[in-house]
């Protein structure tokens, strides 16, 4: 099979491309940049432009959307729509199969577990937009015009990640830098957060199981969620340093957001991380026989990447 990776060069794009590279897939990098790797064929392109998306899905068997687009919802409300709107029109054209990733803004704030069932109910402005183009593409798949998978994850941690990765920036890097470790809102709530790893070996399943096609599914996710405060001490446990943090209150986010306009978008998000965040991954768990990634084992292998990736710069 042929795979091309439609926004290539995120944390999600690089730990799926080597996923598929260990299967000994063929593998298209698309990207602005023309990011590459190593063992792939790269183009560059931008997805806005209906030409160059069929121009990336040419001659592939599969195509994952992985895009990450800046964190501003006047970026998402422009782009994110044609995005979509072309990669489906391109899918249909060509007939590749599409496997979507996707997030759970759309559901909105949910009191419990939330799973594929779960009906959308966004109550952020982001949240309104990933609503839309899920339908969009759910409409799609419904009526039989393509055969695609929505592939959907809670915030993500682990190899890879970096600048889209709360925990890499507030953790982590902070932890590594001999700094204090933060948290947003309150550290006594839980919070799902989904190992990159897990990621992508579960969008490669997906993309492999023809019965998959047609359905939303979480990406594995282990459950229970730690709270902030044991995230925090399972980094500084295996960094053998202080657990102490501190915590960024709503006010805090205000002032910083006076200056930066990706901290300006955190506030209509904060219910994610006020309240419990539990995202359930039971049906894609049941279905492959899967155990995501213990968040000890993960915290711990994050830590090990991020060390040799310091080492060799």
């Amino acid at each position: 099979m042929k795979h091309v990776i439609l926004g290539a060069g995120g944390a999600i794009g690089n730990a799926l491309a080597y996923e598929l590279l260990e299967q000994k897939q063929e593998v298209r990098l698309f990207s602005r940049s023309g990011y590459a790797i190593d063992g792939t064929e790269s183009q560059s392109g931008n997805l806005m432009s209906i030409d160059d998306t069929e121009r990336a899905l040419s001659g592939c068997d599969i195509a994952h959307l992985c895009v990450g687009l800046p964190y501003q919802y006047e970026v998402w409300r422009k782009q994110w729509p044609v995005i979509m709107r072309n990669t489906i029109e391109a899918c249909k054209k060509q007939n590749v199969k599409l496997v979507f990733f996707d997030n759970v803004y759309m559901y909105g704030k949910v009191s419990g577990k939330m799973t594929e069932e779960t009906p959308y109910n966004p109550c952020s402005k982001k949240g309104e937009v990933r609503a839309e183009v899920a339908r969009m593409l759910e409409q799609e798949m419904q009526a039989g015009n393509l055969k695609a998978v929505i592939a959907r994850a809670s915030d993500i941690y682990g190899p890879y990640g970096g600048q889209n990765s709360m925990p890499y920036l507030m953790v982590f890097e902070k932890m590594l830098q001999g700094k204090k470790p933060q948290w947003m809102f309150d550290a006594r709530k839980t919070h799902s957060f989904t190992y990159i790893p897990d990621i992508a070996r579960g969008m490669r399943m997906l993309a492999d199981c023809d019965e998959c096609y047609g359905q939303v599914w979480h990406l594995p996710t282990y459950n229970p969620a730690p709270d902030g405060e044991t995230f925090i001490a399972l980094a500084a446990r295996n960094l053998g340093v202080n657990p102490d943090y501190s915590v960024l209150k709503m006010w805090m986010i205000k002032m910083v957001a006076l200056f930066n306009k990706t901290v300006k978008e955190l506030p209509e998000m904060a219910y994610q991380m006020q309240e419990d965040f539990y995202v359930d991954s039971t049906k894609f768990e049941n279905y492959f026989n899967y155990q995501p990634k213990a968040y000890d084992e993960g915290i711990k292998e994050t830590i090990e990447y991020l060390r040799r990736k310091i080492s060799d710069t």
